[in-house]
């Protein structure tokens, strides 16, 4: 797979699973054997049924939520994938209980591929700046 492939598979992780719902698409786009970080190492199963739970625990907490891919940085088999999130805190995010506070956050999570699917999916999310907007304890 090329370069620019990956890139367009990374947006299409964003877009169209997060924002359109489409968990119907994992089978096409995440290995089974994937590992979603976020999940597998706090209880998650370690394959693709952890980026399903992800995301219906995002659906589930923030209502309304929209990503935005702000910027893809790609080499070899990895993308970084520059996002902001948007939406109502409307379930336990970071500790912090649902407030109905609207919200804004900027992440970038890492995505690598092999063979045209996802294989591993990283995210380091802005939980101080999204904290503080909940007003949760820094």
């Amino acid at each position: 797979m090329t370069i620019e492939t990956n890139k367009v598979l990374a947006r299409r992780y964003f877009e169209e699973i997060v924002n359109e719902r489409r968990l119907d698409i994992l089978e096409e786009i995440v290995a089974e054997d994937a590992i979603d970080e976020a999940r597998a190492f706090s209880g998650g199963s370690g394959n693709r049924e952890d980026f399903r739970q992800h995301a219906l625990w995002l659906w589930e907490n923030v209502q309304d939520v929209k990503v935005t891919v702000t910027d893809l940085v790609a080499e070899d088999d990895r993308v970084v994938v520059y996002w902001r999130i948007e939406g109502i805190h409307k379930g336990t995010i970071f500790g912090v209980p649902g407030t109905g506070k609207a919200f804004t956050g900027n992440s970038i999570s890492t995505i690598t591929f092999q063979d045209g699917k996802v294989v591993r999916y990283t995210v380091l999310p802005d939980r101080l700046g999204i904290i503080e907007q909940l007003g949760g304890a820094a």
